[in-house]
């Protein structure tokens, strides 16, 4: 197949469709003269708790803060465990390790990427305080079990949802069982603004303030500092253009959707398998990922026809060196899909042609290796 140049993911299209709409919002908070903690944050984090069905939403500078703060709100830090998958961005378990807790690793189910209740409530100490159930690649993690497992240990349950804004679990919004859920808003994500940003969502008003004082120097009535704080503060500019995106999400997320769907019936019958969702679970595809027995020779033969690719996550959070030597977590499920994961393209704009492009190379593929295993 000639090379067809197929990004992973085109970041600058999505802005090119908006940009009018995204340059009067920058010049309203130019004009303004208000920059950070103006009326733009403001209004972005009502908006956002409209749409997640939550009360409170406390805007960060990242999705690491997020959960950095969120732990501390919730007076999570030395002497602590916090129980989190091994299959996931390392922002989850050094956010914790960031608090003075220590990071626990579960592994993940044995046919989806999300991380297994069984390994989290195997994984439970007289030292655990909580566990993060994080919804990997757009995918709600099983929120219920998480719960059940949570209710009968007295744990609390915070929510990473970096990947997976939209996205519903028995028809709730990821992000609004836990009691604090964690955001980002780093350019990849399917809500993305023009740089690094976050927030903290909770039905706690009490844990709200706290939160508005942790991100802004502990700072408590007029120029009291009550609490040892940081400074994470979303900008105004951020919160803008993340205020003209919001109401394109809906849209956004099901185009991705329909994209999985192409890739679903693309592959059928291929060696790639796709992880689908249960019933109960809305998948919104920050991330499209296979399964494949020969991933790198298959992602050398994507690069080799133009096709972008991405290994999530090709060394699990208990086997990074950071902390490799500390953890005696087994997870198989991790370690497996570490070998055999391979991310596609996929985002809103990117055509329907375009992915099918991509099926047809890994039906190439599998053809050429099964010749190849013929012919020997």
């Amino acid at each position: 197949m000639p090379n067809v140049s197929i990004p992973l993911r085109d970041l600058a299209a999505q802005d090119a469709s908006l940009r009018g709409e995204i340059r009067a919002a920058v010049d309203r908070v130019l004009a303004s003269g208000a920059y950070v903690g103006g009326a733009e944050g403001a209004a972005l984090e009502r908006e956002l708790a409209d749409a997640l069905n939550v009360d409170e939403v406390v805007t960060v500078n990242s999705g690491t803060d997020a959960l950095v703060l969120a732990l501390r709100a919730a007076g999570i830090g030395a002497g602590d465990e916090v129980i989190v998958p091994s299959y996931t961005f390392i922002a989850t378990a050094s956010a914790v390790s960031l608090t003075g807790a220590v990071p626990v690793f579960a592994d993940s189910l044995p046919d989806r990427f999300t991380v297994d209740p069984a390994a989290v409530a195997a994984a439970v100490t007289r030292r655990t305080a909580a566990v993060i159930a994080v919804h990997l690649f757009g995918e709600p993690a099983e929120l219920d079990a998480l719960a059940r497992v949570c209710a009968s240990n007295g744990l609390l349950l915070i929510e990473d949802v970096a990947q997976a804004f939209g996205a519903r679990y028995r028809g709730v919004r990821a992000g609004a069982t836990g009691a604090l859920s964690a955001f980002s808003f780093y350019p990849t994500k399917n809500l993305a603004c023009a740089g690094d940003g976050g927030a903290v969502a909770t039905r706690d008003g009490a844990l709200a303030v706290l939160l508005r004082s942790l991100r802004n120097h502990g700072r408590g009535d007029g120029q009291t500092h009550v609490r040892l704080g940081v400074n994470s503060r979303l900008d105004e500019v951020q919160a803008a253009i993340l205020r003209v995106k919001l109401p394109h999400l809906a849209r956004w997320n099901a185009r991705r959707v329909a994209l999985a769907g192409v890739y679903r019936r693309g592959l059928a019958g291929t060696r790639a398998i796709c992880p689908a969702p249960p019933p109960h679970a809305e998948h919104v595809y920050n991330q499209f990922v296979i399964v494949h027995p020969d991933r790198d020779a298959l992602r050398e033969r994507l690069s080799a026809a133009g096709i972008g690719t991405a290994l999530y996550y090709d060394t699990p959070c208990h086997r990074q060196p950071l902390y490799a030597s500390e953890s005696n977590a087994a997870a198989p499920a991790a370690d497996r899909w570490s070998r055999t994961a391979l991310a596609l393209p996929i985002y809103p704009e990117l055509p329907v042609s375009a992915a099918e492009a991509v099926c047809a190379e890994i039906r190439s593929f599998d053809g050429t290796v099964a010749a190849a295993g013929r012919s020997a």
